[in-house]
């Protein structure tokens, strides 16, 4: 089982992604060949709900989005005027 964060979208600056980046967890395990990049802001967020959307819970159910083949979370950075970063939307598609 794989699951595939992409990012989406990015509201504001982020020193670690660009559109189109990748994390990809297998099984426990995040893949790190297969990942572009990896940040402590976005990860708990991402892990949070790895588990659940891994054992293929309805993301629609979850609260995570209105289509049930993908699941949308955002990083933990509020961006400007709080922070100098940004937030970093993924959309999660499990294979």
């Amino acid at each position: 089982m794989e699951l595939v964060f992409e990012v989406v979208e990015i509201r504001g600056k982020c020193p670690v992604y660009k559109e189109g980046d990748r994390i990809v967890i297998e099984g426990a395990e995040i893949n790190i060949n297969k990942t572009d990049a990896l940040c402590i802001h976005a990860l708990p967020s991402l892990l949070h709900y790895a588990v659940a959307l891994r054992e293929r819970v309805n993301p629609v159910k979850l609260g995570l989005s209105k289509d049930e083949n993908y699941a949308y979370i955002q990083c933990l950075d509020p961006g400007e005027p709080y922070t100098e970063g940004g937030t970093v939307v993924f959309r999660c598609k499990v294979r």
